[in-house]
């Protein structure tokens, strides 16, 4: 699972935004695309295609209007993939996540999900399931993954993310992250499809 009005952040403030960010592993969601639809592809209707999205980017999502400040991109196994850090205005943050994946003998498609921080104050990734707001996550992939940071992320330039990502029953998304040596944090993931993204550039 990287411009310019972080340059204040408090530390609540960072952990907020590392709290966004839980994005970075993406590896059991082969079997089950989060959106349907063409981006852009030549393969009926083509909406914005997320992976063009650039830091300092003015991005609509769902009628909410956001500052792409910075971006992570990282790898893991032989994939690719980039977080885009998102500010609404009022230093809420969220984490836009837009990987390319293939799917067993179907064609490549794209998944986008939406980051929002769980308070999870305290709890550490079990190896088992576990309970968040009373609704049972199964784990489905935990490791590191190396990253490399652009714009305003309020993390280092480099570095290795520790993660653990679990499933429901009804398939919502739940992955603990940190920045090796620091606490963990939570996000859920929302799914979002084809035509719920627009973006303004400059010039």
């Amino acid at each position: 699972m990287t411009t310019a009005v972080v340059l204040g952040l408090s530390v609540a403030t960072l952990i907020v935004v590392l709290g966004a960010f839980i994005a970075t592993t993406r590896q059991d969601r082969r079997a089950a695309p989060a959106n349907g639809g063409d981006y852009g592809s030549g393969h009926g209707p083509s909406y914005f295609d997320p992976r063009t999205i650039k830091v300092g980017d003015t991005v609509h999502i769902a009628g909410v209007r956001y500052r792409a400040m910075g971006a992570l991109h990282l790898s893991w196994h032989g994939e690719e993939w980039t977080e885009h850090l998102l500010d609404d205005g009022t230093r809420r943050y969220q984490w836009l996540s837009v990987q390319e994946r293939e799917v067993q003998q179907e064609a490549a498609h794209l998944e986008v999900l939406l980051w929002t921080q769980v308070q999870a104050q305290g709890m550490v990734p079990a190896k088992s399931m576990l309970i968040m707001e009373g609704v049972e996550f199964f784990p489905i992939e935990r490791g590191t993954v190396p990253f490399r940071a652009e714009g305003m992320t309020g993390l280092p330039d480099r570095g290795l993310l520790d993660f653990a990502d679990y499933r429901a029953n009804d398939g919502r998304l739940l992955s603990f992250q940190r920045v090796q040596g620091g606490q963990w944090v939570a996000s859920y993931a929302s799914p979002l499809t084809p035509g719920s993204i627009q973006v303004e550039r400059l010039g």
